[in-house]
């Protein structure tokens, strides 16, 4: 997986007009319109990218001491696998060789290198250039490893308000109401209905 964001990103990185670069799944779906999401990623001061320290099993546990001493525990972090980088720290990622050859040998079951590789990286080489949140939502309500599905008889507008203006964040210094520019996962059923539901808004 690592593999395959390295080499998308390397690739994006060719075209010199790409200041931002953002990893969404096939179950995403945009909040808003582009020229909204367009405007907050390219005046945001930093990335996004959802970087924590875990004590639980799922993060603290997964750590393999082999790593160190290159990679202590102390640096470990957890975080989804879903970012928004802007373009240095896009270039931390796929020139570096100092961190990813431990990853590759030493991060094995149950470590996971989607959800502890960049995280982890970002802690490391540029922490302060980092939000340190995702901006994409996703239901963690039920137990499990993984998020909630969403059919269509759960969309409405009310619900896709309370994804998009449902709590409060820092961007740029300053408290906003938009935390969130995507959400997941959503079946291929809903498609329709967003799609009328995004044609009143």
């Amino acid at each position: 997986m690592i593999d395959a964001e390295r080499r998308l990103l390397a690739n994006a990185l060719l075209d010199i007009s790409n200041e931002r670069f953002v990893l969404v799944s096939e179950t995403c779906i945009p909040l808003f319109n582009f020229s909204t999401i367009y405007n907050y990623l390219i005046n945001a001061r930093n990335s996004f990218v959802g970087s924590y320290d875990d004590p639980r099993k799922v993060g603290r546990g997964r750590y393999n001491p082999k790593m160190s001493p290159r990679i202590n525990i102390s640096n470990w972090r957890k975080g989804s696998q879903w970012f928004e980088v802007n373009r240095r720290l896009a270039i931390e990622i796929v020139s570096d060789t100092k961190y990813y050859p431990v990853f590759r040998q030493h991060c094995s079951p149950p470590c996971y290198m989607d959800e502890h590789y960049i995280p982890t990286l970002v802690n490391v080489v540029c922490p302060q250039e980092n939000t340190n949140r995702s901006v994409t939502w996703v239901d963690w309500s039920k137990s499990g490893p993984h998020p909630g599905k969403f059919a269509k008889q759960a969309i409405s507008v009310g619900f896709l308000d309370r994804i998009r203006f449902g709590r409060n964040c820092s961007y740029n210094g300053n408290t906003s109401s938009i935390c969130f520019l995507f959400a997941r996962k959503f079946l291929p059923n809903t498609l329709q209905l967003l799609l009328q539901i995004a044609t009143f808004q």
